[in-house]
């Protein structure tokens, strides 16, 4: 709740009325000679508006401050009188951010993997390139198919509990009969047959089948046969290294591939172990959270996710079919989680003196344009203007708490 004197109302009344009175033009005076009663009888709400910006927000501010709290998004004004001549009377309420304890946090830990690469993942990464690189060479004999061959096919499927959705097709499909990646019932009905049969299958996809428009769906599919194919796989050796790319040799594309194994496997690694440190730190400090703050976050993970379903083949009619009020509830528990987790990380990075440098804000500036495709200067400009540089500061100070509160844990 805020109170002006009526003393400071009229002056700014006065104020904001000359103002007016020396730029307005209207038709019948000349400029800077309207009588004040017409000014104020010409742009009462303009001039009441000017006055209440002019009034609030240096008060709001210096409100906030001596209640010690941090503001969450714009006040929302519940109740305002304003006249000239008479006291301003403001009530207004807000969202601000919790006074959270932190203490204790550095003593919570969890496991921190190895990063290093093991043989097995090592041996299996040669394997996938050997196979990107494997001749596929039909099968000459008479006979039927058996597990590990691959199988050239058409289909046609139809989703039994959708007639109206478009049928799923494909020509000269290779699958593996028995392989990991071949639904089980393909592989029953294609073991035994031959070329030229023509057979059916029915496939009941899980409900977390990567792709989403198949994702509890069953599908009848027509099969038609064409042909048994055998893949062989490449040697090793300095051949077959130059040929993947700008390798001199086997032994040269062997380090880079460990090296680039081991890369990836840190950030996973790290990745993961954050996740869940950020979960235990959640965990052990309860909390409530400003809903502004959980209703973004709901908002930016709908968006994430509405990109990944457009990417995998979702078009727009079947997006707008989607219950965007359940997918909302489903959202909420991770989305408070998150929005503890920035609370929490802020907090620490105040304790730890964790600060973001403008050198460190350029060079991440410099990538998002490169990555976006847009001009340096137009970029910072947008930022700057909605807010987003701030914004972009502030994760760069999580992710450096994150990367200290990770470095400390315990291998």
């Amino acid at each position: 709740m805020l109170d002006v004197p009526a003393d400071e109302v009229s002056k700014a009344f006065r104020g904001v009325t000359r103002n007016y009175q020396k730029y307005a033009k209207l038709p019948g005076f000349r400029p800077g000679k309207v009588p004040e009663a017409v000014v104020r009888r010409r742009f009462a709400n303009e001039i009441r508006k000017e006055v209440i910006d002019s009034l609030l927000p240096e008060r709001f501010s210096n409100g906030v401050r001596e209640l010690g709290i941090r503001p969450v998004g714009q006040p929302q004004v519940t109740e305002m009188t304003i006249e000239d001549g008479q006291p301003l009377h403001v009530k207004a309420v807000f969202e601000y951010l919790p006074d959270v304890s932190i203490d204790g946090y550095e003593q919570v830990v969890v496991e921190k993997p190895s990063v290093e690469v093991t043989d097995e993942e090592y041996n299996h990464e040669l394997t996938q390139l050997r196979d990107s690189r494997a001749v596929v060479e039909p099968v000459e004999e008479d006979r039927a198919i058996v597990d590990g061959d691959w199988v050239e096919i058409s289909y046609t499927g139809k989703m039994t509990d959708d007639p109206e959705a478009a049928p799923l097709t494909g020509e000269d499909a290779l699958v593996e009969v028995g392989g990991k990646e071949t639904v089980e019932a393909f592989t029953q009905v294609l073991r035994g047959a031959k070329p030229g049969q023509e057979l059916q299958a029915e496939v009941i996809y899980p409900a977390d089948y990567p792709e989403a428009r198949l994702q509890g769906k069953t599908v009848a599919y027509d099969l038609a046969v064409k042909a048994i194919k055998k893949r062989t796989l490449p040697e090793l050796n300095d051949e077959f290294a130059k040929e993947l790319g700008n390798y001199e040799s086997l032994d040269d594309l062997q380090s880079r591939v460990r090296e680039h194994m081991a890369n990836r496997k840190r950030r996973s690694i790290e990745a993961e172990t954050k996740d869940r440190l950020f979960a235990s730190l959640v965990q052990k400090y309860e909390f409530p959270v400003p809903e502004s703050l959980v209703q973004d976050q709901i908002d930016a993970r709908l968006e994430r996710g509405l990109r990944a379903l457009a990417a995998q083949g979702m078009n727009p009619e079947q997006m707008r079919k989607l219950d965007l009020t359940r997918l909302r509830g489903a959202q909420r528990d991770s989305a408070v989680a998150e929005v503890k987790a920035h609370i929490l990380m802020d907090k620490i990075a105040d304790k730890e003196g964790v600060t973001v440098s403008d050198e460190e804000l350029e060079k991440e500036l410099q990538l998002a344009a490169l990555q976006s495709r847009e001009p340096y200067e137009t970029l910072r400009q947008r930022l700057t203007d909605d807010g987003g540089l701030a914004r972009i500061r502030e994760q760069l100070k999580r992710e450096k708490t994150a990367n200290l509160l990770y470095e400390r844990l315990p291998a």
